[in-house]
């Protein structure tokens, strides 16, 4: 294994930048000059990105910025003593000791295992001592390789791990529970499952020797996890979540006394978690784990993150299980129509159910391959067009699965699917699955007798948050949808059968990239479809109309994966820059879906950012007089669009205004904190940010 600190990622005594930001970046163009990483600027993003989320400086004058970044190609640690030290957010003042913990985003379990390694290192006063002691870069090495396993001899004295001193007695009302010490179990876990999570983990376990209670620590790391014993969890007597992500398998603690708080806390006020487990556990109304509930969730809404920060990692959750929906089918879709010709759609269900491989169809052939394109491309259309059909579902689904746990999953997919029968979109999806995840997560707080918490999350739960949910989607979605469906598209007919053309593709520019294939892109794209029947040479509406539809709808994907793999990696997250591979095939293939990953995390900036493009691509579209005789397919229908420069041009014209308008947007606007920290190190390095 390739070791993971070197003298060369070692920088002592100096001065690194006024801020954390300097530093980080720092120690992140360290990294990739010695050739363990590709990319320096994304690193460092991605490395801000886990800052902005906390702060990770601790308190002895430490600092742990981490990540898994795509842009590492070796597990890496860079450090650097810093001479003066800089505030990275600890309670006790600058950190002088600071190592950026640099992963592969598909690290090998050996490598992270290493890793937190060092993080549990960091706890130990001895080691750090010895890193502040060290007198080259070789000595730093050595001391950081034999408490990560890497060194050929032990660990020096400096990372013996010795017993706590032993700690006054605790009261017995406090920390014991008839006449026997207190037991407590408990789960720590961050964003990446490197650092914070060991360390949180070791703190725990010092203060419960201290205090003389009996507590278990189940660390659930990127590396994995070994469960405790379930014999362990149901001897318990409170049980402690020190978490910034989901716990797994958090059922398994269903009923127990409960402290919530962040990992970062567990680190920093181990002591007096364990004081208020020891109360909780004698407390008859302290909180409990829900049966199936989602502890982090609830740990990280109320005491980590905002309301507004919280919905967004609920909404990531969803959007996370739902992109193979999209990539997968949408590609599909598109091999469909590429194999099948542009009209595969209108038989391709006969086709597939009606023929086979040795009964290939004979007639109302549409591909340019012949009987086989034919039944291959209707084939690759329907099982692309049913992997989109869940769509929907799955983003409702695992919204509520990421407020409610297990419990909220087949609500959340009910109230998904009712959605869609109520033609509510990916919008009617992310209220139907908001709704269904809270219902189940209120029912699963409730205090229900033992004998009746094991129906709880598998019949109970699911049941009645289907009934609410989608009951209320039914009840007061439904007309208002309708209704809003009704009176766009009786206005856009009446515009387009006037000189108002022109505002007609603005307007319905705007509309498919509104909510991307919910229900106002639905009507404009119905609107366009229903009059194709009626084009023809003497009456070429709604061929022009249909054109600036399929291309305005084709902006939002094709813009999001210009600005997050071309124009500004960093600003974007990983998820979001493979996201954005996928969304360049998306985008070509008049699939707005492709933009939905996007939407969902970041709506206040992409969908405004979508619709100006869309609605430039839409006027010059119009204003080109491009027509298209095709329903859908992209650029792989280009034989029945007319001109085909004309469709280009408003097509590039658009994307490239929505992805300048989104970054700017993403740098600009709401990004304050880290504009501030880039102004901060371009001063302090002489080098533009």
């Amino acid at each position: 294994m390739t070791d993971t600190i070197t003298p060369e990622l070692v920088s002592l005594d100096v001065g690194l930048g006024a801020d954390k930001a300097a530093v980080i970046r720092a120690l992140a163009q360290r990294v990739v000059e010695q050739g363990r990483g590709t990319d320096a600027e994304a690193l460092f993003a991605d490395a801000w990105a886990r800052e902005e989320k906390d702060e990770t400086g601790l308190p002895g004058g430490i600092a742990i910025p981490h990540a898994k970044s795509a842009a590492v190609t070796t597990p890496s640690l860079a450090f650097a003593r810093l001479a003066p030290g800089v505030d990275f957010g600890a309670p006790d003042g600058p950190a002088d000791l600071v190592f950026l913990i640099a992963a592969p985003d598909g690290a090998a379990e050996a490598h992270l295992a290493v890793l937190s390694k060092l993080a549990r290192s960091l706890m130990q006063d001895d080691f750090t001592a010895g890193l502040r002691a060290a007198a080259t870069n070789d000595d730093v090495v050595a001391i950081v390789r034999a408490a990560i396993g890497e060194g050929d001899a032990p660990a020096p004295a400096a990372q013996a791990t010795t017993p706590p001193p032993a700690a006054a007695a605790a009261p017995a009302s406090q920390f014991e529970i008839d006449g026997r010490p207190l037991r407590i179990v408990a789960v720590t876990s961050c964003a990446t499952g490197i650092a914070h999570t060991f360390m949180a983990a070791d703190a725990l376990s010092a203060a419960g020797k201290k205090a003389g209670v009996d507590l278990t620590v189940e660390p659930q790391g990127s590396s994995g996890y070994k469960a405790l014993p379930q014999s362990v969890i149901d001897d318990a007597d409170a049980v402690i979540f020190a978490n910034d992500v989901d716990v797994r398998e958090s059922q398994r603690f269903a009923g127990k006394p409960v402290v919530r708080v962040g990992v970062k806390a567990g680190i920093e006020r181990a002591d007096a978690l364990v004081a208020e487990a020891a109360a909780a556990a004698s407390d008859p109304s302290a909180p409990r784990v829900p049966a199936g509930s989602s502890s982090s969730t609830s740990s990280t809404s109320t005491s980590q993150l905002s309301w507004g920060a919280n919905i967004q990692r609920i909404l990531l959750t969803g959007v996370s299980y739902m992109i193979p929906f999209v990539a997968g089918g949408g590609l599909l879709i598109a091999l469909g129509f590429a194999i099948g010709g542009f009209q595969v759609t209108e038989n391709a269900g006969t086709v597939i159910t009606q023929n086979a491989l040795w009964n290939l169809p004979a007639e109302d052939g549409t591909s340019p391959f012949g009987p086989l394109g034919q039944y291959l491309g209707a084939v690759a259309f329907m099982i692309g067009a049913t992997s989109m059909g869940f769509l929907v579902s799955a983003l409702a689904g695992y919204i509520a699965f990421a407020i409610a746990d297990r419990p909220g999953i087949a609500p959340g997919f009910v109230a998904g699917a009712v959605a869609v029968l109520m033609n509510a979109g990916f919008i009617g999806g992310i209220i139907g699955g908001l709704l269904a995840g809270l219902v189940a997560w209120w029912l699963g707080r409730l205090d229900a007798p033992r004998w009746l918490r094991g129906l709880m999350p598998v019949v109970i739960i699911p049941l009645l948050a289907s009934i609410v949910a989608s009951g209320l989607m039914i009840l007061l979605l439904g007309r208002p949808i309708a209704s809003l469906m009704e009176l766009l598209n009786d206005g856009l007919t009446n515009l387009a059968g006037g000189a108002g053309i022109i505002i007609v593709g603005v307007i319905l520019g705007l509309m498919m990239c509104f909510d991307l294939g919910g229900p106002v892109n639905k009507v404009a794209y119905a609107f366009a479809v229903a009059g194709l029947a009626a084009g023809s040479q003497d009456n070429p509406t709604p061929y022009l109309i249909m054109a600036a539809v399929m291309t305005a709808g084709m902006v939002p994907p094709l813009a999001m994966a210009l600005a997050s793999t071309i124009l500004a990696r960093p600003l974007f997250t990983p998820v979001e820059r493979e996201n954005g591979v996928a969304a360049w095939l998306l985008g070509a293939s008049f699939i707005s879906e492709g933009a939905i990953p996007f939407a969902a995390a970041d709506p206040l900036r992409v969908i405004p950012a979508s619709m100006v493009g869309g609605a430039v691509t839409g006027a010059l579209s119009m204003f080109f007089g491009v027509q298209s005789l095709a329903p859908h397919g992209g650029i792989w229908v280009a034989f029945a669009i007319n001109p085909i420069w004309g469709f280009l041009v408003a097509l590039v014209a658009g994307t490239v205004v929505s992805a300048l308008l989104v970054v700017a947007l993403k740098k600009w606007v709401g990004h304050r904190e880290l504009e501030q920290a880039e102004t901060s190190t371009a001063t302090a390095t002489a080098v533009p940010a």
